[in-house]
């Protein structure tokens, strides 16, 4: 394996309660059970010697052998072919999706190697580090084809198919098997609960059924999808990634499947981004919304109220920015000392401090994409929301961390007062349009207010521009939204302007920062790249703005920083090269907006006529 793959090269699988990153040369690098922010089985992604890893892979030999990895179609299947003189072969990594809604004992995650042309020798080397490489283990080598690692925290069931002899390497195994075209052979990898029975040896009719039901699922799922757009195969990518990181039993979206991986290499900015971020959670179940997908908003409405009912925040406040996928508020934050980091990226963090913050934005998200749902989760779910509302009535005018979580102290974010003007409309309109009991009287007046403080405050007049805070003339990419949302005409001389400012400050070649932290401190050291999802609310703007061809450049652009298989991590750094927790689904659920936007401004300028010259 590589000692460090770059961040973009690995694809992802999963079940909807867990996933695994596999890189380019076939090794698993990156996989945490029995939820996606449980405690990690492999992690050499943050440090290539201790972490863990499982490879599968053809034996180096003296003549060039190419690697290619690619998605079965409208799957979630990753396919990692080798090509050589002496013949092609794939291997196939594969988790079957669990259904219903209660929490799995057991992970499957399958691979499965075969021939189609030649002889091809492979190599197997499965060495997991349980617990962050924090807990030993040892072997229990059952028979040639069966073994148990154990450790303290959980363990790890290794079975192979006949081709495949396991060999003990201490408490690890390594194997090496040779095919010949049309034969394969396949390694199970399943995490269990400490002492867990193993199952019986897999066959391969098995085998082959929940392959079979694994890509049935996905192709029938993204059956539901109304995107008949120009991007068909990069939406449908991001929206089977959104649904990746969806955690099936609660219906809690994460921000990503990995923590720890840099902003800047070397650099500090290394966050756990394993958990449900009200924002970002509210965006992807919009983003899926505007899909088609109904089932993951009424799962994530669901969620959020059972959120609220519970209180108990860390920060006070009727909702925290951030939870554990079961709803849990408690996040503490501390540093993995024993872990080099990525390339050397200290410090690793596992749990998040951020979640004790005030974002009074989230209010805004998330009445934006309950918007989407019909019901309000009936009674009970309206009396809940309208609670919230009434609480963001007596408390949105007040200071935050706003959006991008910086430890720089709170200010009086523009973005924040943005959001939760869309919180108070949002309200409004659905207690309008469904009849239902509120004091709209008085949410009409402070959506009123905080349209009027915005103006008056929000906008300089030296940068001719709304800005970051009240109390700077730093511009912020986080305002992109602001026609989005509805708070003015994407053609408002007042947007314009601000577009104007940050495409000279902000955007550097249709990338776009964002904010100069030079110029606004955010309590961190070093520096970051340019923001995936800024640069794809900038192409949504620029289309709404009516300048539809610089658009569309721009998002064509963009889509050539995606990886081999569509994915994308947070950043972009000065090298081209993606940074950052991955796949980010921040990134995947504003491609998705931007590629409707897109869609419907080119619809709309193809469809009229053409002047006479």
């Amino acid at each position: 394996m590589n000692s460090y793959p770059p961040i973009d090269e690995h694809g992802i699988v999963g079940d909807l309660q867990t996933a695994a990153l596999v890189s380019a040369d076939g090794t698993i690098d990156w996989w945490c059970a029995p939820r996606f922010d449980s405690p990690s089985v492999f992690a050499s992604l943050l440090d290539s010697e201790k972490g863990g890893h499982c490879s599968l892979a053809v034996e180096p030999t003296a003549s060039a052998v190419t690697i290619r990895q690619l998605y079965l179609p409208d799957t979630a299947i990753l396919l990692t072919r080798f090509s050589g003189p002496d013949g092609v072969g794939e291997v196939a990594d594969f988790m079957e999706p669990i259904r219903g809604t209660e929490p799995a004992a057991r992970h499957r995650l399958v691979r499965v190697a075969r021939v189609v042309r030649g002889s091809l020798t492979f190599t197997l080397a499965c060495r997991p580090r349980f617990d962050y490489a924090r807990a030993t283990h040892t072997l229990d080598l059952t028979d040639e084809r069966t073994a148990v690692f154990r450790s303290s925290t959980a363990d790890l069931h290794l079975q192979a198919t006949d081709a495949i002899a396991l060999d003990p390497d201490g408490a690890d195994i390594t194997a090496r098997f040779t095919l010949s075209a049309g034969e394969r052979a396949a390694v199970v990898l399943t995490t269990a609960s400490v002492g867990a029975a193993v199952s019986a040896a897999p066959a391969w009719e098995s085998i082959a059924d929940e392959f079979d039901r694994c890509r049935f699922f996905w192709q029938t799922w993204l059956r539901s999808s109304t995107y008949r757009g120009r991007w068909r195969d990069m939406v449908n990518r991001s929206a089977i990634t959104l649904k990746l990181l969806t955690y099936a039993p609660s219906g809690a979206p994460i921000a990503a499947a990995t923590m720890g991986l840099p902003e800047q290499i070397g650099g500090e900015r290394n966050w756990d981004y394993r958990y449900t971020w009200i924002r970002d959670a509210s965006l992807s179940v919009r983003a899926l919304t505007d899909l088609g997908f109904t089932e993951e908003a009424y799962a994530f409405r669901n969620w959020l109220r059972d959120r609220v009912d519970a209180g108990g925040t860390a920060s006070g406040e009727p909702l925290q920015i951030m939870y554990r996928v079961d709803g849990d508020p408690h996040l503490e934050e501390v540093t993995l000392t024993h872990l080099e980091g990525y390339q050397g990226s200290a410090p690793v963090r596992l749990g998040n401090g951020a979640a004790d913050q005030i974002q009074l934005d989230i209010y805004g998200e998330a009445a934006d994409a309950l918007a989407q749902a019909t019901g309000m989760a009936g009674i009970a779910g309206w009396r809940t929301f309208t609670g919230l509302i009434d609480w963001l009535a007596d408390n949105w005018d007040r200071p935050d961390e706003g959006i991008w979580e910086t430890r720089g102290g709170r200010q009086e974010f523009t973005y924040s007062r943005l959001m939760t003007w869309v919180a108070f409309d949002r309200s409004i309109r659905m207690a309008t349009e469904n009849a239902r009991p509120a004091d709209i009287a008085r949410w009409t007046g402070e959506r009123d207010a905080v349209f009027r403080q915005i103006i008056d405050r929000g906008w300089s007049e030296k940068r001719r521009a709304f800005v970051q805070h009240y109390a700077t003339d730093v511009l912020d990419a986080s305002l992109l939204l602001m026609p989005r949302m509805g708070f003015l005409s994407p053609r408002d001389p007042m947007w314009l302007s601000t577009l104007d400012a940050m495409d000279k400050e902000l955007v550097s070649d249709s990338l776009v920062y964002r904010y100069d932290p030079d110029a606004s401190p955010d309590g961190l050291r070093g520096t970051e790249g340019t923001f995936n999802l800024c640069s794809f609310h900038y192409v949504e703007a620029l289309a709404r703005t009516g300048r539809v061809q610089q658009a569309r450049y721009a998002f064509d652009k963009m889509l050539t920083y995606a990886n081999h298989v569509g994915l994308f991590a947070e950043e972009i750094g000065p090298s081209g090269e993606q940074l950052g927790n991955f796949p980010q689904a921040f990134t995947h659920l504003a491609l998705i907006a931007a590629a409707i936007a897109l869609d419907e401004e080119l619809d709309r300028v193809e469809s009229q006529p053409h002047s006479a010259h």
